[in-house]
């Protein structure tokens, strides 16, 4: 057995399930009616916009709020009325919160000596989540001698060493640069292969959710509008909500209307739509998504549509052209490199069929 093996083997993991949660704060109902169950050891991402609730939601399974109706359990257990410190969850925070005039060893350290843990085993926790995390050189330093990522590490540490059978991340990467981000995502999703526990991770940045997540969970204004894998959300979305969330560039929509033979009509445009196994009457109003990058110019006597270049994007082997249809609905396209594209050049764009989406005035997607 791997040393990495040795040490997952020692660490606790266990499923978590919400049942019906509802939280008001007087009177005003924040989260509505919460169903989700996580399996162990799984990396669940909660995800959304600010003043989703995603936030709140991670407060109610710490303990760090209290449920106005539903029911948590961790594993078998039901932890709805119990103490944070008796939930069996570990929690970092967006602010890593150290002591400065602690050592890493002792900030890592900490929560068990105030528990009265014995001392060899509070240091051989402190070791082993420092050799978990590339700290053990950096165990007898101060905060203020390490960056913004070791000092994430050491709050990553002193969680680790309280062995949860729940971790729970709140926004861990947003007081880092955009370089450190990167790096920390990787080592966070490093751990979770290596320590096997169930995570919950919440972020308003939808692509450290698509990295890091086995399951996303999209809310909007408390509720949550669908659960999946990465996967299924940026190629099967539930609805326009989720569809223009996820994924970057954004999604483009365009109002369109059912026409005879599942045809659509986009201003004076008639192309194929996908085909439905219920399809509303012709003449029904729709909503038509496209990603950028399925959006693409072609050359010849192929159908296609109109797009005035407006702005480029340039991104390294491609770039996002800014523009709009010929009937002036707003749109993106994602163009590779080695096309030469003009500044106010019209293009002729099209797509595949099987990459369209098509969404009732519900908004609900249509399939």
């Amino acid at each position: 057995m791997s040393h990495a093996e040795a040490i997952q083997s020692t660490h606790h993991t266990a499923g978590l399930r919400l049942n019906r949660l509802h939280k008001s704060f007087k009177g005003d109902e924040v989260l509505h009616d919460i169903n989700l169950d996580v399996e162990a050891g799984e990396f669940v991402v909660f995800v959304g916009p600010s003043g989703c609730g995603k936030s709140t939601l991670l407060r109610l399974i710490a303990g760090l709020e209290e449920t106005t109706a539903g029911d948590i359990f961790i594993g078998d257990d039901d932890v709805t009325e119990r103490d944070p410190s008796d939930r069996g969850i570990a929690m970092v925070f967006q602010t890593y919160a150290l002591y400065p005039h602690m050592s890493v060893a002792d900030n890592m350290g900490f929560g068990l000596r105030a528990a009265r843990h014995p001392k060899q085993e509070i240091a051989d926790k402190v070791n082993e989540a420092a050799q978990i995390l590339h700290l053990t050189d950096l165990l007898q330093r101060r905060p203020s001698q390490l960056s913004g990522g070791q000092r994430q590490r050491v709050a990553i540490g002193r969680a680790i060493v309280r062995d949860p059978d729940v971790f729970l991340f709140d926004e861990p990467l947003s007081n880092l640069d955009a370089e450190l981000r990167v790096e920390m995502r990787l080592e966070i999703a490093r751990l979770h292969r290596q320590l096997g526990n169930t995570m919950i991770y919440v972020t308003h940045d939808q692509t450290e959710a698509m990295t890091l997540a086995s399951r996303i969970v999209v809310l909007r204004a408390g509720c949550i509008e669908q659960v999946g894998t990465p996967a299924d959300l940026y190629s099967d979305p539930d609805n326009v909500f989720v569809a223009g969330f996820i994924g970057s560039p954004a999604m483009n929509f365009f109002d369109a209307e059912l026409v005879e033979n599942g045809r659509l009509r986009l201003g004076e445009h008639t192309i194929a739509g996908p085909r439905l196994d219920n399809p509303p009457s012709a003449g029904t109003g729709v909503t038509l998504g496209i990603r950028p990058v399925h959006l693409q110019p072609v050359q010849g006597d192929v159908a296609g549509l109109q797009f005035r270049v407006e702005f480029i994007e340039y991104l390294g082997d491609n770039s996002c052209l800014h523009g709009a249809l010929d009937n002036g609905a707003r749109c993106r396209i994602e163009a590779p490199r080695g096309i030469a594209i003009r500044l106010g050049e019209t293009l002729l764009v099209s797509a595949e069929v099987a990459d369209m989406r098509l969404f009732d005035q519900q908004e609900q997607r249509l399939r």
